[in-house]
């Protein structure tokens, strides 16, 4: 794999072992923040551990070349969720605006945080179209 695909696949690890590990490891405030959104705390609850579990899971899945595009895919989904949640809240859809509880992400705004999001999206994108590229050309030295 040469550099220029390798560098989604490593934003991309970088943003997700650190979200998913700050939720880890400070747990008790990652679960209060997803208890102190607008769903059900029920789903929160289910959250406080899913979510985390996603976001690792995803890592490792963007390690290895062989599931590589199954973690750009599991990126661009994850990332298209939490860029719906946040543009519903930067609306007003919901009749209060929670908290933004993010580890060091926490200091920006709801249109900083879609914006973010915006990014890692298309960095996500990137990743998966340079893999389909290269699962093609390996396709092409099939006999």
């Amino acid at each position: 794999m040469n550099l220029i695909s390798k560098i989604p696949a490593t934003l991309l690890i970088l943003l997700w072992i650190y979200t998913g590990m700050d939720k880890i490891l400070r747990f008790k405030i990652s679960s209060k923040a997803f208890h102190n959104q607008v769903f059900p705390s029920e789903l929160a609850e289910i959250l406080s551990y899913a979510v985390p579990g996603v976001e690792l899971l995803i890592t490792l899945l963007l390690l290895f070349s062989v599931t590589r595009w199954w973690g750009y895919l599991g990126s661009v989904l994850l990332l298209t969720v939490f860029i719906t949640y946040v543009g519903l809240i930067w609306v007003g859809a919901f009749p209060r605006v929670p908290c933004n509880c993010a580890g060091i992400l926490e200091s920006l705004g709801w249109a900083e945080h879609f914006l973010l999001n915006l990014i890692c999206i298309g960095i996500s994108i990137s990743g998966l179209r340079l893999e389909s590229w290269k699962i093609e050309k390996l396709e092409d030295w099939k006999i």
